[in-house]
């Protein structure tokens, strides 16, 4: 049971008086430049998997404390 298509012109002219057509081209334009733009970002980062695996894990390493570790192996000696 999915929307006719006559049920949906019927909410497509609602929300067409409801916020006017030029509201609705400009809210059209900047989800097509989001959807855009977010393709572009998908395409690069595709790309370039290895090389942001690697810095994450480096940035992972670097922020990992040891001391906790080694005062308590101290302790048991």
């Amino acid at each position: 049971m999915g929307i006719s298509p006559t049920q949906l012109l019927i909410i497509l002219a609602i929300v067409a008086l409801l916020f006017g057509t030029k509201k609705l081209r400009s809210m059209g334009g900047d989800l097509g430049s989001a959807v855009k733009n977010f393709k572009t970002e998908m395409n690069q980062n595709e790309h370039k998997p290895e090389a942001s695996l690697t810095h994450s894990i480096s940035e992972a390493d670097s922020k990992v404390d040891a001391t906790p570790l080694q005062s308590s192996v101290q302790k048991n000696s």
